[in-house]
């Protein structure tokens, strides 16, 4: 089983998922995609992934079998497993738990489509709502604390499979970067009675400089302090901590406006690699011991999607100082999305 380790020091935890590499050259760069010949996710292929948790079909054909839009599947190979108990333990002085939580893949089409925004509105809908009823679901699982959606594209994004698709990671933790952007929320709510995610959106649509689009519903912007090359943050316009308390209506926008700065993105851009994470709140279950956890979170947390174009390598000086070098101005990342400059 895998395991959960605490670092002493900073708090971090860290998976320990030894099923998923064992040797050597299991860990050996290589420049080439590690695609497959045979592609576990097309149509047809059923047979080769897991039974199907959720699919949204065509037509009313059995589960497991050709004929779906979307489909939700449990990673064959999880970091961490759905059976058991979290079991929380000390080893001397350090702390550790058994990696118990959910991996799941939302299969994004039948086809082998690499980059989703190349699918219509219509699928990309779907996509949108297979997220939604699969937080919905998990979230009813009081082992479950915190619950990261994440679309990896292109290798340099960490993208195994080519085939387009995302991930849903379940844990019995809240991590360490989550855990601060949730603290830093409430103080400002604590401080100021509103919510920084909604003064940051006010302030960026009255300048106007890093506002990337805006629609009905959503803004997209390039954050102040960009820590990387056209970095964006969307987020709604109204005040909502769950993105699992999106509307069908807000659904529909929300497509509308990730397939238009996607593809000046991928336009100006040449077809970058880029991870898409969706924050969203923890679970708001009583926790046993600590019932006053994230108590305000429907006053002081607004969902967003964090979307980073993978351009440059993070280096030694990154790494050890948390501290990021930008090379372009995110006023002018922005100009070039929003007006579609080529770089």
């Amino acid at each position: 089983m895998p395991e959960l380790r605490k670092d002493p020091v900073i708090g971090r935890w860290v998976i320990i998922a030894k099923e998923r590499g064992r040797r050597p050259s299991d860990f050996k760069a290589s420049s080439e995609h590690r695609d497959v010949h045979l592609c576990p996710f097309c149509e047809g292929n059923e047979d080769k992934t897991p039974p199907e948790i959720l699919s949204y079909r065509s037509d009313p054909g059995a589960p497991n079998t050709s004929g779906w839009k979307v489909r939700a599947i449990p990673n064959k190979f999880p970091v961490l497993e759905i059976e058991g108990d979290i079991h929380r333990a000390g080893v001397g002085m350090y702390d550790m738990m058994n990696g118990i939580g959910a991996h799941e893949v939302i299969v994004e089409s039948p086809k082998h489509v690499v980059n989703f925004i190349d699918l219509s509105g219509d699928q990309i809908e779907l996509i949108l709502k297979a997220y939604r009823e699969r937080l919905k679901d998990l979230y009813k699982d009081k082992r479950f604390r915190y619950i990261i959606i994440s679309k990896n594209y292109g290798l340099a994004a960490g993208a195994i499979l080519s085939h387009s698709h995302s991930q849903l990671i379940a844990m019995p933790i809240v991590p360490r970067t989550v855990r601060s952007e949730l603290k830093a929320a409430k103080q400002y709510y604590l401080n100021k009675e509103r919510c920084v995610f909604c003064d940051m959106m006010k302030q960026e649509l009255s300048s106007g400089e890093r506002i990337i689009a805006t629609n009905d519903h959503f803004v997209v912007l390039a954050p102040f302090a960009s820590r990387f090359p056209f970095e964006m943050c969307l987020m709604p316009k109204k005040h909502s901590h769950r993105f699992h308390d999106i509307t069908d209506e807000e659904i529909g926008s929300l497509a509308s406006i990730l397939i238009k700065v996607m593809s000046k993105l991928k336009s100006i851009l040449g077809d970058p690699a880029y991870n898409i994470m969706v924050h969203t709140a923890p679970n708001e279950l009583p926790r046993l011991g600590h019932p006053e956890y994230w108590s305000s979170l429907s006053h002081d947390y607004h969902w967003h999607f964090e979307i980073m174009p993978r351009l440059i390598e993070v280096a030694g000086f990154e790494w050890g100082t948390g501290l990021y070098i930008n090379s372009i101005a995110p006023e002018d990342a922005a100009l070039h999305l929003r007006e579609g400059m080529n770089v």
